[in-house]
């Protein structure tokens, strides 16, 4: 048996069986017209729920889809089996209605310690109750290698695979298939401490939950007798309608190979399955029969003269807005608001990445590609009155539409619809810097290398921005909750809602009357609160404040005690710079496991990019050099110099806008303002 450890444990079992059945008590099983429950199976008395098909059986209270022996190793060798629920559920209707489903199960794949596992089982969705010939070994009892990727096969599947072939992340991951054993999506269990096939025979709960109506699929996996996750482990966004036959069955499949083989143990599941109505459907007919075409008639003609009076009101509001999206040359797709709620889950909480001054953002699963494959987004909702949420929202996408650049954050799309404002960018599975430098463990503390990484990787996304765009964006509010992280730790700068793009006639955000001091304290350029006006010179500023707190492990706008004597973090590292110490500075968390001729240096550049005095500071270009090593730092003086007011004389002057170094345009201010979360 697929979860026993020896003779010893499975004598246990069958007695535990004896001793239940003669107290008189019976595991349970229920069966309704929309789900049922087993919490163990027999072979003989299943047979009118389940249907057995190819090598797989039940035995001692399991299923089990592949032979269950450890003994006779050959008779192991290539097989692969289904057991699957005799009754059919109708999982969608007309229009794009579709079922929503739970599914729970209790899994075991089990080996002895001289095996190597392999194949895997899946849960699955399928059209009939066979199986496709010659289904073993990397099939998975799906498909074979005639049939693999076929639409036909019309099945959807979460498999739990033990064996990487070369389409696979690992040999121990989880993934969803559609009509093929390549996966649309996998999730690699080994950072997860899950291990499908252990050399110790370990139990895991499975939850597979289905959204019918934002079309969310979510698996959450944990260790037997452990709750439901918080979070999902794998989760996309699928239409079950474009896949499926409108009545499907559901089941297990699992196969082994050779030499590589296991023992595919279901020991519990139960299903349950949303019953569609078509009873609004049934009172539209009903209505019509009773009051009569020429009614019916009238009353369509009165909803037709409503709808259009509403749609000319509405589309005088909007066509100039419209106009103003369609003429912006390589726009990203648009989406359709509905489509966004679907994605979203209606907009719903527990989806909520974040909230800022510009609105919220919201975690979905949307098809942004050609081939109906769904990916995650992070979708930025604007939340402020109709006209200033309008200019929030022209004013970030006309910044970010053309920007493409490796460390920014990419706008997938846009949506305007119905008065709704909204921006899809691509999701950062790591969420923003600021998390991991303050609210996690020590235990999880950002190392050295990947610190090092990401101020190297926003040190060139500025770069860009600055100099290698086709005109000179200044983002204005940069700081650690603005920097995402991708899965590899890769820092992608992100947030352009007060970002302005500086065009050949123009030097300062004052030009354009966008004065006032946007952003947020401890990353705000001295000169801005004088000035009220925004230049590289102040983002250089920003990224100066973004470098000491990334090393130092501190917020740039909370007070440090030293000497009895309370310091802003720029000016604690200034102290320790003019008392020889400066290493003394770098976070403690990480326990001296760093480079210290490269904190020294970023500590230093920290100090360059936060002098006083605008003019002072190093270029983008020089600070991407000094980071990699390649250019030698300025000097930075031991002594903090004093901020003098900068000169307003030539601050507009023509002379200056031929010029193109970022030094000329020193005196020509910034605007900074509040903006408390890393996306809105």
């Amino acid at each position: 048996m697929g979860f026993s450890n020896g003779s010893s444990i499975t004598v246990a079992i069958v007695l535990i069986f004896c001793l239940l059945h003669l107290s008189g008590i019976q595991a349970q099983r229920t069966f309704t017209p929309n789900g049922f429950s087993f919490d163990e199976f027999d072979l003989s008395r299943d047979t009118d729920h389940l249907k057995f098909i190819g090598d797989a059986s039940a035995s001692l209270g399991a299923l089990q889809l592949t032979p269950d022996s450890k003994n006779n190793l050959f008779s192991l060798y290539n097989r692969s089996g289904r057991v699957m629920y005799l009754q059919s559920f109708k999982l969608w209707s007309s229009g794009d209605i579709q079922a929503s489903f739970n599914s729970t199960f209790l899994i075991n794949i089990y080996r002895t310690d001289n095996w190597t596992a392999g194949q895997g089982l899946a849960f699955l969705i399928a059209p009939d109750l066979s199986i496709p010939p010659k289904s073993s070994g990397q099939w998975l009892g799906l498909t074979n290698d005639t049939t693999d990727g076929n639409q036909t096969n019309q099945v959807v599947a979460v498999e739990f695979d033990t064996e990487k072939q070369y389409y696979d992340p690992d040999d121990n991951h989880i993934g969803l298939n559609i009509n093929s054993v390549i996966s649309n999506k996998t999730e690699s269990l080994d950072e997860h401490g899950i291990r499908l096939c252990p050399a110790e025979a370990t139990n895991y709960s499975v939850w597979v939950q289905y959204n019918g109506v934002s079309k969310l699929m979510e698996v959450y996996m944990a260790k037997g007798g452990e709750p439901k996750p918080e979070q999902p482990l794998l989760n996309a966004t699928i239409n079950l309608k474009q896949y499926v036959k409108q009545e499907s069955y559901f089941g297990f499949a699992g196969s082994t190979g050779y030499p590589n083989v296991e023992l595919n143990c279901v020991l519990e599941w139960s299903l349950q399955v949303e019953i569609l109505s078509n009873k609004s459907n049934l009172i539209w007919l009903k209505i019509g029969v009773g009051v009569g075409v020429p009614a019916v008639a009238l009353l369509i003609l009165i909803g037709v003269l409503y709808m259009r009076k509403k749609k000319v009101s509405s589309d005088e509001e909007s066509n100039v807005f419209d106009a103003q999206l369609r003429w912006l040359p390589g726009m990203p797709r648009e989406f359709k608001y509905k489509d966004l709620k679907k994605a979203t889950n209606n907009f719903h909480e527990s989806m909520k990445l974040g909230q800022g001054g510009f609105g919220i953002v919201y975690r979905g699963n949307l098809n942004v590609g050609d081939h109906n494959t769904a990916a995650e987004v992070a979708v930025k909702q604007f939340s402020r009155d109709k006209m200033e949420g309008k200019d929030d929202f022209l004013a970030e996408l006309t910044i970010i539409h053309r920007l493409r650049h490796k460390h920014l954050v990419r706008l997938v799309g846009w949506c305007y619809d119905k008065g709704k404002l909204l921006l899809i960018y691509d999701f950062m599975p790591n969420g923003s810097l600021d998390k991991h430098l303050y609210e996690t463990s020590n235990e999880n503390t950002l190392n050295w290398e990947r610190r090092h990484r990401i101020l190297a990787g926003v040190a060139s996304a500025l770069h860009y921005l600055h100099n290698e765009y086709d005109q000179k964006v200044v983002h204005r509010d940069l700081k650690a909750s603005n920097i995402m992280l991708d899965s590899d730790y890769n820092a992608r700068l992100g947030d352009f809602g007060l970002a302005r793009a500086l065009d050949n006639e123009r030097n300062s955000y004052a030009d354009l009357g966008l004065a006032g001091v946007p952003g947020t304290m401890g990353y705000v350029a001295p000169e801005c609160f004088h000035t009220g006006r925004a230049t590289p010179e102040s983002d250089v500023y920003g990224f100066g404040a973004v470098v000491l707190e990334v090393v130092c492990g501190r917020s740039p706008g909370i007070q440090i005690n030293h000497n009895q004597r309370l310091y802003a973090l720029v000016d604690w590292v200034w102290m320790l710079h003019r008392e020889g110490n400066i290493l003394e500075a770098v976070d403690e968390r990480l326990d001296n496991d760093y480079v210290v001729d490269e904190a020294k240096r970023l500590l230093l550049l920290g100090l360059a990019c936060s002098h006083p005095i605008a003019s002072e500071r190093p270029q983008t270009q020089a600070i991407y050099q000094i980071i990699a090593g390649t250019l030698p730092l300025p000097n930075v003086h031991p002594f903090k110099p004093v901020f003098t007011w900068p000169s307003m004389e030539t601050s507009c002057g023509i002379s200056e806008l031929s010029v193109s170094s970022t030094t000329t345009l020193s005196s020509k201010g910034c605007s900074v303002g509040s903006v408390n979360n890393q996306w809105a």
